[in-house]
Order: C-alpha cells, then sequence, then structure tokens
C-alpha cells in the first residue's frame, strides 16, 4: 500500500515535470519563431532594431537569455501544477500547530491518496487517539473518585452504627440484657457487613489487575449450584422465599475455576435473594450441551429499569431501590460476577421485566486458559 501511493505521487509529480517542459518549450518555440518572424519583416521593410537583430543573433548572451526565461516559465508552471499540493501541505502544517497548542477538535479533510492524504489520516487519527487517551484519563480520574467516595461511605455507615452500639454497650448506663444483647447482635451484623464490604474490594481489585490465577479444573456445574442453594438455605428461610434448579441434564462438567465459579454463582444467588424477595421464589436453570452450558438465575421481585440494564455490571452501581437498608450491599457482586465469567471467556447478561429479572451466564464446557477464548459465545 505504502509503496504504491509513493509510486503515484512521483508519477504525478514526474506528469506535472514533464507538463512543464512541453509548456516552457511550446512557449521558448513561439517566442523565437515570432521573434525571427518580426526580425525578417523588419529587414524586409528597412526598419532593422538592434535589438530585434540581437535576439535572431543566437550568440552565447542571447542563448542564455532564452535559457533563463525558459527556466522561468518551466518554474511557474511547475509550481501552479503543484499549488494544490503546497496549498493541502499548508493545512497540515497548520493543523500540526493547533494540535501543539492544545486544540484537539481539528481535522483535516483527506484529499488524494498520495503521502499527504496519508499524513492527513494519520494526523487526524492521532488527534482522535489523544482525544480518547485523555477521555480515558478523566474517566479514570472521575472513576477514582467516585470510587474513594463510595468506600468512605460504605465504610463510615455500618461502623458509625458499630461505634455507635459500643459506645452505648461500654456507658455508665446499665442496659437490661436483652437490650444488650440485641445491640451486640446489631454490632455483630454491621461487623459482618463490614467485612463482606473489604472481601469484596479485595477480591475485585485481584481480578480487575489480574492477580488472581486460575486453577482450571473439571468441575460439575449442576453439583456446584445445587449445593450453593443449600448453603443459602438459611437465607431463603430469613427472607420466606422458595427455590427450584432445573436442569436437562443430570451432570454437567465444564473446564473452568471451580473457586471462581462458586464465587460468580454465589453472588448471582445472593443478589436473587437480595432483591427478589418480593417475589417469593428463586429459579436457577441449567442447560448443558457439547460446547456450551447456560445457567439463568431468576427472581421475580423488584423489575429493573430498562435505561438501568446497560450498567448493572458497572462496579458499585447500585439500583436506586437496592440503597435501602434491607438489601445493601457493596454494589461490586455483579463487577465481581462479569469479571470472572471474562476471565473463562463466557458472556453474562440480564434481563428483566414483570415476568422476572434473568441473569444469563454461559460458559464454554471445554476452556483452554492458554487459548483466545473470548467472543466465541453469542
Amino acid at each position: 500500500m505504502k509503496n504504491d501511493i509513493n509510486r503515484r505521487f512521483h508519477t504525478r509529480v514526474i506528469a506535472n515535470i514533464f507538463y512543464s517542459a512541453v509548456v516552457t518549450v511550446l512557449i521558448e518555440i513561439f517566442l523565437v519563431t515570432n521573434v525571427s518572424l518580426v526580425a525578417a519583416y523588419m529587414r524586409n521593410t528597412q526598419r532593422d532594431n538592434a535589438f530585434v537583430e540581437m535576439l535572431t543573433s543566437f550568440d552565447v548572451v542571447v542563448i542564455l537569455i532564452y535559457v533563463v526565461f525558459g527556466i522561468g516559465i518551466f518554474t511557474v508552471t511547475f509550481l501552479l501544477l503543484q499549488e494544490k499540493s503546497m496549498r493541502y501541505i499548508s493545512r497540515i502544517s497548520d493543523a500540526m500547530q493547533s494540535i501543539s497548542h492544545g486544540d484537539l477538535n481539528i481535522t483535516v479533510d483527506i484529499e488524494g491518496d498520495d503521502e499527504f492524504s496519508v499524513m492527513a489520516a494519520s494526523l487526524n487519527k492521532m488527534v482522535e487517539d489523544l482525544r480518547g487517551l485523555m477521555d480515558k484519563e478523566r474517566e479514570a480520574e472521575r472513576t477514582k473518585n467516585e470510587l474513594i467516595t463510595n468506600i468512605a461511605h460504605d465504610l463510615r455507615t455500618p461502623l458509625t452504627s458499630i461505634i455507635g452500639y459500643l459506645e452505648l454497650l461500654s456507658g455508665e448506663t446499665k442496659l437490661d440484657p436483652e437490650v444488650q444483647k440485641k445491640y451486640i447482635g446489631i454490632a455483630y451484623v454491621k461487623t459482618k457487613r463490614l467485612e463482606k464490604l473489604i472481601e469484596d474490594l479485595f477480591g475485585f481489585t485481584k481480578l480487575n489487575y489480574g492477580k488472581i490465577s486460575m486453577h482450571v479444573s473439571k468441575v460439575d456445574v449442576v453439583k456446584l449450584i445445587s449445593q450453593l442453594l443449600e448453603e443459602f438455605y438459611p437465607s431463603f428461610v430469613d427472607k420466606n422465599l422458595s427455590y427450584e434448579l432445573q436442569s436437562n441434564v443430570p451432570v454437567q462438567t465444564i473446564s473452568a475455576d471451580g473457586n471462581l465459579l462458586a464465587r460468580l454463582f454465589d453472588n448471582l444467588i445472593n443478589n436473587a435473594i437480595k432483591y427478589g424477595a418480593d417475589g417469593k421464589r428463586i429459579l436457577v436453570k441449567v442447560h448443558g450441551s457439547e460446547e456450551l452450558v447456560t445457567v439463568q438465575v431468576i427472581n421475580y421481585g423488584y423489575v429493573i429499569p430498562e435505561e438501568e440494564l446497560p450498567l448493572i455490571f458497572n462496579k458499585f452501581y447500585r439500583v436506586e431501590h437496592s440503597r435501602s437498608t434491607n438489601t445493601g450491599g457493596t454494589g461490586l457482586g455483579l463487577a465481581i460476577a462479569k469479571n470472572i465469567v471474562d476471565m473463562h471467556g463466557g458472556t453474562i447478561e440480564v434481563s428483566s421485566d414483570l415476568s422476572g429479572t434473568v441473569f444469563t451466564v454461559k460458559l464454554l464446557v471445554d476452556f483452554d486458559i492458554n487459548k483466545e477464548n473470548f467472543g466465541k459465545i453469542g
């Protein structure tokens, strides 16, 4: 491609040189012919002119005059033919100066297909990349500030409660044993919530920055989810929820990191319990095939607004409904789930309407950590 562009550019320059030479030769011939005709006419009419006679003598000085005149004609003609390219170079130069002064909103129109157009295209791409980098930097700064604000808020809320109840318990005022037990219980629950927040923060940081090594082995997804549902039994009872596991196969073995997979489905089931309590039922579906396993975690509680669905896997994002004290949460569970699915080369999607909120996870049966698996699942 580059050689072809160079060839076209050189061909055009040579063509302009040829055209300039032709114009110069034609003008020189026209000039010499007409000077000769004028000299002949003046001789016939006996109106001899010393200057005209000199121009028709063709000695060294006259030849030099014709050569210099021809060079002038050639130069002017060539510059006129190259004027478009020179104006284009000037526009590119002006754009580069504007960029050097910080103006990243400038672009250069692509004209032709020579080296200058390639230069303009490269300049436009450089500006676009710079704008992208600056946008990413601003987004990173905004995310960092949001991260600090959320961490400060989520750490301070339970910590303030813990300190308040411990102050009551350690104060001079004597409390009834039942009240003391109640306060200790509340402080314990808040402490566990604080512990969960810190665990999620560390877990997300490790996953997000690739600091967790995967240990791939054979994992039975049906058995794993069944065990997790049994472990959540007290939470189901507490929220007055029923649960059901449906699978088209009794066993579905896939290659995956068992611990990460357990955390993935733990987060999805925990999320379904938190926000699906109003629906009174949690349904988990497993559909296995030779190449793919699909797991759906469905709750029938709060419907997530459609405009918020694309944001649901963002770190620290929580729909407004979830900020109540009843649900709590760190806003990291689904972000962690998304990272784990990505690490396994799978996909995770969410849909929500009156028929239920459905989180759908698709994973490859034969996952190879040493191969590029992303994008293989449609």
